[in-house]
C-alpha cells in the first residue's frame, strides 16, 4: 500500500511539474509576445524613419521627383502658350487641331499638378521637397515657377 501511495505522490508531483512548466511557458510567451506587441508602434516608427529621414537615396530621389513634377507642369504650360500663339495665325482646320492639343495638354497638366500636390501632402515626403519649390501648385495658375 505504501508503494501505491508513493506512486500516487510521484504521479501527482509529475503532473504538478508539468502544469507548472506549462504555466511558466504560457507566461513567458505572453510576456515576450506582449512586449513585442507593445513595442510594435515604436519599431514601426523607427523603421519608417530609417527608410525616409535616414536614407540619403530617398531624400535625393524625393528632391528630384518634385523638380521633375514641377518642370513637367512648366513644360506643359509653355507648350500651351506656344500653341495658343500659333493658333492666332493658323487656318481654321489647323486651329481645330491646335485646340484639341491644348485641351489634352491642359488635362495632363492638371494631372501633373494633382500628383505634385498629393505627394507634397505626404508627411514622409514633404520634408525633402526643396525649399525653392512651391509648397503646392495651383491648377488655375498657368505661370508655375520651379527653381533650377
Amino acid at each position: 500500500m505504501s508503494t501505491t501511495r508513493e506512486g500516487l505522490k510521484t504521479g501527482i508531483l509529475g503532473i504538478g511539474c508539468i502544469a507548472v512548466l506549462a504555466a511558466v511557458g504560457l507566461i513567458a510567451t505572453l510576456i515576450f509576445g506582449g512586449i513585442s506587441w507593445l513595442t510594435a508602434p515604436f519599431r514601426g516608427e523607427v523603421e519608417k524613419r530609417n527608410r525616409t529621414e535616414g536614407s540619403g537615396e530617398f531624400q535625393i530621389a524625393t528632391y528630384e521627383e518634385f523638380f521633375g513634377l514641377c518642370t513637367t507642369v512648366q513644360t506643359k504650360e509653355g507648350t500651351i502658350r506656344t500653341l495658343e500663339e500659333e493658333s492666332k495665325t493658323a487656318s481654321e482646320s489647323k486651329q481645330a487641331q491646335i485646340n484639341t492639343s491644348i485641351t489634352a495638354l491642359k488635362s495632363t497638366r492638371i494631372e501633373a499638378v494633382n500628383e505634385y500636390n498629393a505627394k507634397a501632402a505626404q508627411e514622409h515626403r514633404s520634408a525633402f521637397k526643396d525649399k525653392d519649390l512651391p509648397p503646392r501648385l495651383d491648377v488655375n495658375d498657368m505661370n508655375t515657377t520651379c527653381a533650377p
